[in-house]
C-alpha cells in the first residue's frame, strides 16, 4: 500500500483559514500548489486531492473542481451534489484505503489539501509520510489551524525566503522519520 502527502500553507501561529477562507493571497503558494499536486505523476495517472467539504465550498466556482487532478471530497452526506467525475466518500480512512491500495487502482499521488478537521487526523495516519507545508512569516487572524507537526516527521528540504506583498513565507517539505534515515 502506497502513502499519501499533506499540502498545507500557515500563519506564524498555524492558522490557515478564518470563516471558510483563506485570509491571504499569496500568488507563488498557489502556484507552487497547483505545481505539486498536478506534478509527479506517472505514466499518466492523474494525482489526487482529498479535501473536506467545506474546503470543496470554499474554492472559487470557477476552479472547482481543480483542474489536471482527482478531487475526493469528504461528506457524511450521502445525497451532497457534486459535479460528475468529483468522488465522495464518508471519510478520510474510506479515502485514503480507495486511493492508496496499488493493487486494485491506479492513481498518481495523494494529497491531503484539507481543512482543519482532514488535516488533524491525516497528519496521525500512519501512511502519511510527506508534509508540503508554506509557512508565512506573519500572523493573520484566524479560526482554523493546522496541528503541531509531530517529531516523527523531520525537515528534508526548506526554499529561501521569499516576498509577495510585503509578505514574507518560505516553501518546506517534512518527510517522516524513517524515510530520510
Amino acid at each position: 500500500m502506497k502513502g499519501f502527502s499533506i499540502i498545507v500553507a500557515t500563519d506564524k501561529k498555524l492558522g490557515i483559514g478564518r470563516d471558510n477562507r483563506i485570509p491571504w493571497h499569496i500568488s507563488a503558494d498557489l502556484k507552487h500548489f497547483k505545481d505539486i499536486t498536478t506534478g509527479g505523476y506517472v505514466s499518466g495517472c492523474k494525482n489526487v486531492v482529498i479535501m473536506g467539504r467545506k474546503t470543496w465550498e470554499s474554492l472559487p466556482a470557477n476552479a472547482r473542481p481543480l483542474a489536471g487532478r482527482i478531487n475526493a471530497v469528504l461528506t457524511a452526506n450521502a445525497g451532497y451534489s457534486l459535479p460528475t467525475g468529483v468522488m465522495r466518500f464518508d471519510c478520510l480512512h474510506e479515502s485514503i484505503e480507495y486511493f492508496c491500495n496499488t493493487n486494485a487502482h491506479n492513481f498518481g499521488e495523494v494529497f491531503v489539501i484539507g481543512g482543519a478537521t482532514v488535516y488533524a487526523e491525516a497528519i496521525k495516519d500512519s501512511r502519511c509520510y510527506k508534509i508540503y507545508q508554506t509557512k508565512i512569516d506573519k500572523e493573520f487572524s484566524c479560526d482554523s489551524f493546522f496541528p503541531e507537526i509531530p517529531d516523527f516527521f523531520i525537515e528534508s528540504n526548506k526554499s529561501p525566503i521569499l516576498k509577495e506583498k510585503e509578505i514574507e513565507f518560505f516553501f518546506i517539505e517534512f518527510l517522516l522519520h524513517h524515510i530520510v534515515s
